[in-house]
C-alpha cells in the first residue's frame, strides 16, 4: 500500500485545519468581538441543564471528503483491472461514511441550557458551551452580555 506523499500531506492538513476552533466559552472572545458594544443585563439562574451541542459547518463535509479520498486510495490497491475499480469505489463510499461520522463526533460539544430570570422580570434561555471553570448554579447572579441576537452568560461580580 503506497499512498503518494502529496495526497497524504493534503489529507493531514485538511484534518488539522478542520479541527482548529476558537474557545466558545462565555469567557473567551474572538477578534471580531472586540470593540463591539454589547448591552449588559443582569439576572438570576433559575435552571441550568446539561445539553449536547451538535457539530455544524464544514467539518462533516471535510471528514466525508477526506474519508472518501483515503478509502478510494486504499480500495484501489486491492486486486487489478475492474476489481480494483470496484474496490476503489466501495472504499470511497465506506471511507466517506466513516469520515462523516468521525467529523460529526469530533465537533459534538457539551453545553448548558441556562434559564435566567432577568432583573426586569423577563425570563430568557441561552445555550452556550459548558466551561468546566464556570459552573452555574440555581440562584446565582449572572451577567448577560447581548450583541444583537447573540448573548453570553458569565457570573456577575
Amino acid at each position: 500500500m503506497n499512498i503518494p506523499p502529496l495526497s497524504l500531506m493534503l489529507l493531514l492538513s485538511i484534518f488539522v485545519f478542520a479541527g482548529c476552533s476558537s474557545n466558545p466559552y462565555g469567557d473567551s472572545y474572538g477578534v471580531k468581538d472586540t470593540r463591539q458594544i454589547q448591552r449588559v443585563r443582569y439576572g438570576t439562574i433559575m435552571k441550568a441543564e446539561p445539553v449536547t451541542i451538535e457539530g455544524e459547518g464544514g467539518g462533516k463535509l471535510v471528514g466525508a471528503v477526506a474519508g472518501a479520498a483515503v478509502g478510494g486510495i486504499l480500495g484501489s490497491k486491492i486486486g487489478g483491472g475492474s476489481g480494483s475499480d470496484i474496490a476503489a469505489i466501495g472504499g470511497g463510499v465506506l471511507g466517506g461514511v466513516a469520515g462523516s461520522k468521525a467529523a460529526d463526533a469530533a465537533t459534538r460539544r457539551n453545553g448548558v441550557n441556562l434559564t435566567i430570570k432577568m432583573d426586569n422580570g423577563e425570563v430568557i434561555a441561552i445555550v452556550q458551551e459548558a466551561n468546566p471553570n464556570m459552573i452555574f448554579q440555581i440562584g446565582q447572579k449572572v451577567q448577560v452580555n447581548i450583541d444583537g441576537n447573540q448573548a453570553r452568560v458569565v457570573p456577575a461580580n
